[in-house]
């Protein structure tokens, strides 16, 4: 398990740890259906790529449930979540 995950920063960070999960949940699909990863760092691993992503603030789940990006303090968007399924 990955040690940020045993720290209650990240729960706070993401208002619970049902926003928590379902946060990593959607990110992750989004991962895997080929969107890019957010931060830089040296691993393939899905799982470590979204706990970086929300640990660095750029990620989070609005009112809706929908996950958006925080590209700088500025502006907010939804982010690319990669092909759709049909499109795999």
């Amino acid at each position: 398990m990955l040690d940020e995950l045993k720290e209650e920063e990240i729960v706070k960070k993401c208002g619970g740890r049902f926003k928590l999960s379902t946060l990593i949940q959607k990110r992750m699909v989004a991962l895997n259906r080929g969107a890019r990863p957010l931060v830089d760092i040296q691993t393939k691993n899905p799982m470590e790529i979204v706990v970086q992503e929300i640990m660095q603030d750029k990620i989070f789940l609005d009112a809706t449930g929908a996950v958006l990006i925080r590209p700088d303090a500025n502006r907010t968007r939804h982010f690319d979540s990669g092909p759709s399924l049909d499109d795999i």
